[in-house]
């Protein structure tokens, strides 16, 4: 008997120890980790500087309550303000799906209307943020969810303007990832945002852009948003955001940056003054220099990629940004990659049943990427 509820098929592996892209078993094996917690771990495992924020904070208090404000919040949320180039306050939580859920709990405040969410899009898996999650076979055991929310093909200028020149007036809120985390690392195009800010000053609903898995810094940008032009009224960050330690945040900007008063919303936990020590190590480092090499890296990955598909002539599509990278394979034995990975010392994760998200940190050395390539390559030589 686990004791633990039976949610997620785990690796057979006992870890023990875990050290930048290396986690190490209980049998004295090593393992090249190729997604980072799930993105969580920008810096890698067990990053010193983060480990030292962590103790000098744990040395001062681990919790204070939101009576009180510790200052590694207001530098953490006057940052993330700062990157929309607006105004704006910030409401900080613990995971993703709770950063989504605030932004739905402001929109049910300001409008009432049709939600719009698109195919492929994932918010989480709390009743509201599953609610606008678009993975059908995720929301169908737990309906009826939320009441008005519309689910539009992703990437479909046509019908999204359809269905906006025919709804607009009833539409509240748009909510989009602009790099599909869960759903395969497809990129939304400039032309689709291009239509969503004209429909959004015409109708005046709320966008929301979920920077869950590709916000700080993870696609070369701070946000991701700004590869497209997107101009959001709300804007949710997690996962990297604690450096490891649950913490999120909600972003309101403009005319909605004041949308909770007192008693509106809170939290017990969040913000957790050790989550924000360590996420304020990981807001400074995430300079412009910084940003530009996580774009070369990103190329230099994609292009060693390429090679192996060029050399096994196996048919796969490799996407997304920065160093948040899709390779959609299309094989019978798809289903056996993992198992084969873990046999080659090489830990994948796969999302949309064919895609490997290659979520590595982003201080990721070439040789570090070229050590993850040596390893794929000979995967998909098995898998072929």
């Amino acid at each position: 008997m686990m004791y633990i509820s039976n949610t997620y098929k785990r690796f057979p592996i006992k870890i023990q120890r875990a050290k930048g892209i290396w986690i190490y078993d209980t049998n004295n094996n090593k393992y090249l980790d190729t997604f980072s917690g799930i993105g969580v771990l920008s810096f890698g495992h067990s990053d010193e500087i983060i480990k030292n924020a962590i103790k000098e904070k744990i040395n001062r208090y681990t919790h204070i309550s939101n009576f009180f404000l510790d200052e590694d919040a207001l530098y953490i949320a006057k940052r993330l303000v700062n990157e929309t180039g607006k105004d704006g306050n910030v409401f900080f939580a613990n995971s993703g799906t709770e950063a989504n859920e605030t932004a739905l709990k402001a929109i049910k405040k300001l409008k009432k209307g049709i939600i719009v969410s698109f195919t492929s899009n994932f918010h989480g898996r709390t009743i509201g943020s599953l609610s606008i999650t678009g993975f059908e076979h995720l929301r169908k055991n737990f309906e009826p969810l939320l009441n008005d929310v519309v689910f539009l093909p992703f990437n479909d200028i046509q019908a999204f303007k359809n269905f906006v020149e025919k709804n607009g007036e009833k539409i509240s809120a748009v909510f989009l990832e602009c790099v599909h985390g869960s759903g395969g690392l497809d990129t939304v195009s400039s032309e689709f945002i291009d239509v969503i800010n004209k429909f959004k000053y015409v109708y005046d609903y709320i966008v929301v852009a979920d920077e869950v898995q590709a916000g700080l810094g993870r696609t070369g940008k701070f946000y991701s948003y700004k590869h497209f032009n997107l101009d959001p009224d709300i804007i949710t960050v997690a996962k990297s955001l604690g450096g490891g330690l649950p913490l999120s945040a909600t972003i309101f900007t403009g005319k909605y940056k004041d949308v909770f008063m007192p008693g509106d919303h809170g939290s017990t936990f969040a913000p957790n003054p050790v989550a924000l020590a360590a996420g304020r190590t990981v807001i400074e480092r995430l300079t412009e220099d910084f940003l530009k090499e996580i774009s070369e890296k990103s190329i230099y990955f994609k292009n060693r990629l390429a090679e192996i598909q060029k050399n096994l002539s196996i048919n796969y599509k490799i996407k997304g940004l920065g160093l948040m990278i899709g390779v959609e394979i299309y094989s019978q034995k798809i289903n056996q990659i993992i198992e084969i990975a873990i046999s080659e010392k090489l830990l994948l994760n796969v999302v949309k049943n064919n895609t490997v998200r290659f979520l590595p940190p982003l201080n990721i050395t070439k040789t570090e990427i070229d050590e993850i390539i040596f390893r794929f390559e000979k995967v998909i030589k098995k898998l072929i």
